[in-house]
């Protein structure tokens, strides 16, 4: 499986940003896809994940609120949008795909990482 994530970029804060990630390969039928982040000097994190079922998703409690992930199971791609984006929200965003968890060893495919950058 291999996963294309994009839509980073540079905003103020209190602006918005949506990401785009498309997995592509031998995908299962069912799966989950989700995101992290990492911010520099600290560890990667959980932001949010969205199972293959309908109405399944996962939070981490920093976003709540403000960013929602969504996906297109015909076009294999899961978004995050991103509203009231703070200066604590920069970081590498990574799409990840098939596993469930908080925990980054927890997912088992990981795209590139794209940059998101929230300026004060």
């Amino acid at each position: 499986v291999q996963l294309q994530a994009s839509g980073g970029g540079l905003v103020q804060a209190g602006g918005s940003l949506r990401l785009s990630c498309s997995a592509s390969g031998r995908t299962p039928s069912h799966y989950a896809m989700g995101w992290f982040r990492q911010a520099p000097g600290k560890e990667r994190e959980f932001v949010a994940a969205d199972h293959w079922i309908r109405g399944t998703t996962s939070y981490a409690d920093s976003v709540k609120g403000r960013f929602t992930i969504s996906r297109d199971n015909a076009k294999n791609t899961v978004y995050l949008q991103m509203n009231n984006l703070k200066p604590e929200d920069t970081a590498v965003y990574y799409c990840v795909a098939v596993g469930w968890g908080v925990g980054p060893q927890q997912w088992n495919y990981w795209g590139q990482g794209t940059q998101v950058t929230v300026s004060s």
